[in-house]
């Protein structure tokens, strides 16, 4: 519960990013962000830093879904690095998993209401290398009524987004 209530935080935050700019909202660290952007911002005992990128084609046509975000986030004042979640804007069928595929290489995810989480902090390691050195991504997952969803991203900007987050929060 605590990473969804998370995950949907960042969310939200990143729909007000551009009316949060004058007040103690994000701050972008990337000038012009293109696919990925990376943000900064203060929580309680420390910073958080994280990057979101959106679907560039999401399917089927025409299901009606929240919005789409794939994040990778550091807390490093809570130990945290690189906790990968994706939002997927549609309650998840109970008991299913999701799957990313980056080029080829498969990473399955574990689903909570309307979020996928990957398992452990290794297979994080190992997601997060292959999207930084891939081109692609699809990640695929089933509603709550069965209906079957595919989310393509380009990976174009990811490694650069990465690199501003780990750069920010001091992690490596």
């Amino acid at each position: 519960m605590k990473k969804f209530t998370l995950m949907l935080t960042a969310a939200a935050v990143l729909l007000a990013a551009p009316f949060a700019a004058q007040a103690k909202g994000p701050k972008s660290l990337l000038k012009s962000p293109g696919v990925w952007g990376a943000f900064s911002l203060k929580e309680g005992k420390g910073q958080a830093c994280y990057l979101a990128g959106q679907p560039k084609d999401s399917k089927p046509a025409g299901v009606k879904r929240g919005p789409i975000w794939l994040l990778v986030t550091h807390r490093p004042y809570k130990k945290i690095k690189g906790e990968v979640g994706v939002y997927v804007g549609y309650p998840l069928k109970p008991g299913s998993s999701a799957t990313i595929d980056v080029d080829g290489k498969i990473f399955k995810l574990y689903t909570v209401d309307d979020t996928a989480w990957v398992e452990d902090a290794k297979t994080e390691s190992k997601l997060i290398a292959a999207m930084r050195a891939g081109q692609k991504m699809v990640i695929r997952g089933t509603s709550k009524r069965g209906t079957k969803t595919t989310d393509s991203y380009s990976l174009k900007g990811f490694t650069r987004a990465h690199k501003a987050i780990n750069r920010t929060c001091k992690v490596k």
